[in-house]
């Protein structure tokens, strides 16, 4: 791990996930030190935020299991499938327009099928966690978030959406997206350039860095994994796709 200046993109891409996934320790995380960051001495409350969704602010400090109870059949099929591609902060500068953001950009991929999305895709419906390591907890939270189609830059660029109002993902194809973390979704203590900092910097263990949850629904997944919409049983399959960066114990997957 790096640490970049603030005109540049913390990026993690899949090499990185990879030498990460080969080091993690398999031990169980160690507590963090006195000292280190501590949860704010009155409960925090949930609220809104100026560009929409809630910040979960509730959770902060709270170290729970970064992957959501399924809430369907086939939540962790292979297809349809969300893979997270890279995250980071990007600081345009005082001569540039724009303000400082983080965004995380994910893939969504499909079967031997396509995939239909209303756009905007899962308006309203995308959840994105941090947890910092150690036992740390949430680090930032945000739910009712929307995510925005765009290319393959950094950042990216929003692509249009389609005259019929819909967003198909072709089977050997992927949907770009990318979900900025609103600065109010982060927990006291950090800040949108330190959200995704590993303990010790330059650490080669994943079990250093944080992990990263993003969860989006839309009733085309259900359908999808139903087989047809029309089939009186789609209601017990899931609507939503997770990702998770990176899960400390493949075994309860």
């Amino acid at each position: 791990m790096f640490r970049a200046s603030l005109r540049s993109w913390l990026v993690l891409a899949v090499p990185v996930v990879g030498v990460l996934v080969l080091t993690y320790s398999a031990t169980s995380p160690e507590p963090r030190a006195d000292g280190d960051w501590q949860a704010a001495a009155e409960p925090l409350r949930d609220g809104p935020l100026p560009s929409g969704g809630t910040a979960q602010l509730s959770t902060c400090g709270v170290d729970t299991w970064p992957r959501p109870e399924p809430r369907g059949k086939a939540e962790q099929s292979e297809d349809p499938r969300l893979a997270l591609t890279s995250w980071g902060y990007y600081d345009p500068g005082p001569k540039t327009p724009g303000e400082p953001r983080f965004t995380v950009h994910a893939a969504i991929r499909t079967g031997d099928r396509p995939l239909v999305l209303d756009a905007p895709v899962a308006a309203g419906r995308v959840t994105l966690d941090f947890y910092g390591p150690h036992g740390e907890g949430v680090r930032a939270s945000a739910r009712g978030l929307t995510a925005t189609v765009v290319d393959g830059g950094y950042p990216g660029k929003p692509v249009d959406v389609p005259a019929s109002g819909r967003f198909r993902v072709d089977p050997g194809e992927e949907l770009l997206l990318e979900v900025e973390l609103p600065a109010g979704a982060v927990c006291p203590g950090h800040s949108l350039r330190d959200v995704s900092t590993c303990l010790p910097e330059g650490t080669n263990d994943a079990a250093d860095c944080p992990m990263l949850t993003l969860t989006l629904s839309d009733p085309a997944i259900r359908a999808y994994r139903a087989g047809t919409a029309d089939d009186s049983t789609a209601r017990s399959f899931s609507d939503r796709l997770v990702a998770v960066f990176l899960e400390p114990d493949v075994s309860r997957v």
